[in-house]
């Protein structure tokens, strides 16, 4: 498939109304090709229908897809409002590698100067996480744990072959557990982080679309 700058879409998926919210409110100038913005519901199974069922439809065909919104940080030292950048997408029936993140690390580290930016295995689950089984998948090697992203992708490279990528942002770590989203300084820092951050995104897709050399 050929790439040809202002035709190949962008799929930018997420679970919640109030990530939805940030990214709807945040900058959508300089996007290249149409942009879709597709809030999938909670959890793996919504994540992976949905995605599915988007990226039937031909406008999406061979569309980029990146999962985003919040998500729980398990290394000591992590900060809400921290980013996390995935190298691959782990859950229970495999791993999906993704793509571009050493763009994503570079572009996110110059946008967000005060803001630490993680990157390595970020793993799935069914549900929200805490305590000790935080502990018990930190020791996997993995970084961070949301609900979606992995069915995300799993979902997204299954529909066809397709550039994928997932960023997120840290809404509480094991020093900083949250209780409620909108209340706590965690997710209010977190929540403005995620409405600034499409401009990465948009860069991560413009690289994409360049000529292969």
């Amino acid at each position: 498939m050929s790439h040809q700058p202002g035709q190949d879409p962008l799929l930018i998926a997420c679970a919640l109304a109030i990530e939805h919210l940030a990214l709807r409110s945040g900058d959508h100038t300089g996007a290249d090709g149409p942009l879709t913005l597709l809030r999938t519901g909670m959890g793996p199974r919504a994540a992976e229908r949905s995605v599915t069922r988007m990226l039937a439809a031909p406008h999406l065909d061979g569309a980029a897809v990146l999962a985003t919104g919040f998500c729980a940080g398990l290394a000591p030292g992590m900060h809400p409002g921290d980013l996390v950048v995935a190298e691959e997408a782990l859950d229970p029936r495999g791993t999906t590698r993704c793509v571009g993140t050493e763009l994503l690390v570079k572009e996110l580290t110059r946008a967000f100067p005060r803001r630490t930016v993680h990157t390595g295995p970020l793993t799935g689950s069914d549900h929200v996480v805490r305590g000790q089984e935080r502990s018990e998948l930190r020791a996997t090697g993995a970084i961070a744990v949301d609900m979606e992203s992995a069915a995300t992708l799993y979902g997204a490279v299954r529909a066809g072959e397709r550039p994928v990528a997932a960023v997120r942002v840290v809404v509480d770590a094991p020093e900083h557990e949250l209780v409620r989203i909108g209340t706590l300084r965690g997710g209010i820092s977190a929540f403005r982080v995620l409405r600034a951050v499409l401009p990465v995104f948009f860069e991560w897709h413009r690289s994409l679309l360049l000529p292969r050399r």
